[in-house]
């Protein structure tokens, strides 16, 4: 028989528990900040590969939409819905004039930076709201509301764009000088454990533009390819980890799943899957070990484009694969996809753990259980 401080020692989880709810709990949050603006990414995302001028219907005009979209719009959303989750409608007003100090004094996009200061703003107008709005006269609240909003947004507004939004920008600079030292160093698989995480933080463009482009543009000059243009647009990874989904995720992640795989693997758009992964955190690993294994097989064959594509899908890589180099292209492709999948799928368990979360909500709500 148990004693009962066998019992309670029983019942408190191990750090190693506590460590993973907690990393479970924050990605849930990042998570949170993304998925309801989907619709907004996939929006843009269909902008972008129609319209832009590698896209399938090339429009100037139309394209102008897809700078505004990826520097302002959606990183606002994101601040937005950050600031709303922390103090609702008042959170959400202040997280978005917070984000658009960002988005101005930064030359990439602020997806990260959103995630910060849109929460943030957030919790600042939460603490003023408790501690001093609670305390108004009825005569002055609207006028205490709403100048307090303006003066907390705007003061992070100007803190983001002086401070916060250069403070992101070091640490993409920090991620492309470890790319570049990687590649320096020959080491070229291992650079997957920089780019896949800088990836789901939506630094993707930056990494790919800022460091691996300008690289690969260097060799292409003189070999007529390149496989720095494969590391990021590699849609292997995402493609994996979405199949992954749609067989062994939990249930809201299989039904959108197979929508994500159409978006990802051929409109190129990579951003729809981070927001699974982040809610996931763990699924990173796959995406680590999609990517090196990807990167090891173009290495192998000898693969390269002779541009970047853009967006990443598997129609614009081939488009820019030179003659005679499809079977590396597609060997790393389709080899970074399962071993993201096999990987995905063993961090899922198989679904045991979705269909365990499913039996459980059944059964709290009331349900018959099959």
């Amino acid at each position: 028989m148990t004693t009962t401080a066998e019992r309670e020692e029983e019942a408190t989880p191990s750090r190693a528990e506590r460590a993973r709810v907690g990393i479970q709990r924050f990605g849930g949050h990042l998570a949170g900040m993304v998925m309801p603006n989907i619709g907004a990414f996939i929006a843009w995302g269909l902008i972008t590969a129609l319209f832009i001028p590698s896209g399938w219907t090339p429009n100037a005009h139309i394209a102008e939409l897809v700078d505004p979209m990826i520097n302002f719009l959606l990183p606002v959303l994101i601040g937005y819905t950050g600031g709303r989750m922390v103090h609702g409608q008042r959170g959400a007003v202040v997280g978005a004039v917070a984000t658009v100090g960002i988005a101005v004094g930064a030359s990439i996009p602020m997806f990260l930076g959103a995630m910060i200061v849109g929460p943030l703003g957030g919790f600042l107008i939460k603490l003023w709201d408790e501690k001093v709005g609670s305390k108004t006269a009825p005569g002055f609240k609207m006028l205490v509301d709403n100048f307090s909003a303006g003066i907390i947004g705007g003061a992070m507004a100007v803190l983001g764009m002086l401070g916060i939004g250069p403070v992101v920008q070091g640490i993409t600079k920090a991620l492309g000088n470890g790319v570049q030292g990687l590649i320096d160093a020959h080491l070229l698989p291992l650079v997957s454990i920089i780019v896949e995480p800088a990836k789901v933080l939506f630094l993707n463009n930056a990494i790919n533009h800022g460091v691996l482009s300008p690289l690969g543009v260097a060799d292409a000059l003189k070999d007529g390819k390149a496989i720095e243009f494969l590391i990021e647009p590699n849609p292997g990874p995402g493609l994996g980890i979405l199949l992954a989904l749609t067989f062994f995720g939990a249930r809201s992640a299989r039904a959108t799943a197979p929508g994500a795989i159409v978006i990802q693997f051929l409109g190129g758009i990579h951003e729809i899957y981070f927001p699974y992964i982040l809610a996931t955190p763990r699924l990173i690993l796959a995406a680590i070990a999609g990517g090196a294994a990807g990167v090891a097989t173009f290495s192998i064959f000898n693969a390269g484009l002779t541009a970047t594509p853009s967006p990443g899908s598997i129609i614009a890589v081939l488009a820019v694969t030179p003659k005679g180099g499809y079977v590396g292209v597609i060997a790393g492709v389709v080899i970074a996809a399962a071993v993201s999948f096999i990987v995905a799928a063993v961090l899922l368990k198989f679904g045991r753990d979705a269909r365990k979360e499913e039996r459980a909500a059944a059964i709290a709500a009331g349900g018959s259980v099959a």
